[in-house]
């Protein structure tokens, strides 16, 4: 399974939240965002309860490893 990078978005003085989760995890938090309400996202070092009708946006970031120079 592949790490993706997510940042989420939070109405309260434009705070932002950035963490490492895995595609399942990622998934699951997409799906419960719809219903806007609180969320425990499993993370790398421990849990974080999101009042998901405080989150504005949910940007995801493939965490892929690169190797060496990259052709442009």
């Amino acid at each position: 399974m592949a790490l993706q990078r997510v940042t989420i978005g939070m109405t309260a003085h434009a705070q932002l939240l950035a963490v490492r989760i895995e595609d399942d995890v990622l998934d699951a938090l997409l799906e419960a965002v719809k219903g806007g309400d609180w969320h425990d996202l499993t993370v790398e070092d421990g849990t974080i309860r999101l009042n998901l009708s405080q989150v504005l946006y949910v940007r995801t970031t493939l965490d892929e490893h690169k190797v060496g120079f990259g052709a442009a």
